[in-house]
């Protein structure tokens, strides 16, 4: 490798389960596959409140957020962050026990 060249590591990424997920740094064509896995992780390890950060923007990848919690077993309920919470910018979500 040449100095300057870089290569692309397509290996998975480590996330730590928190709680709240922030999307600032995924791509929207990996959501798809992030929030169904997220879910379940947390789901496993007992965790019922969770956060999911969209950012307020347009409202597209709240909109494809929505549809993924809406298609989850998972997911008892979800509802926009108040004004202590991000407001329309998160998604306060439930999970089943």
């Amino acid at each position: 490798m040449n100095p300057g060249e870089s290569t692309v590591d397509d290996a998975p990424v480590a996330i730590p389960i928190t709680g709240e997920l922030d999307l600032h740094t995924f791509r929207p064509a990996d959501l798809g596959e992030l929030i169904p896995a997220y879910l379940a992780e947390c789901a496993a390890r007992r965790m019922t409140s969770l956060r999911i950060i969209h950012g307020k923007g347009t409202g597209t990848l709240r909109t494809t957020v929505h549809g993924l919690l809406q298609r989850s077993p998972l997911v008892a309920s979800f509802r926009l962050g108040d004004e202590t919470s991000g407001s329309w910018g998160a998604t306060l979500v439930t999970l089943r026990p």
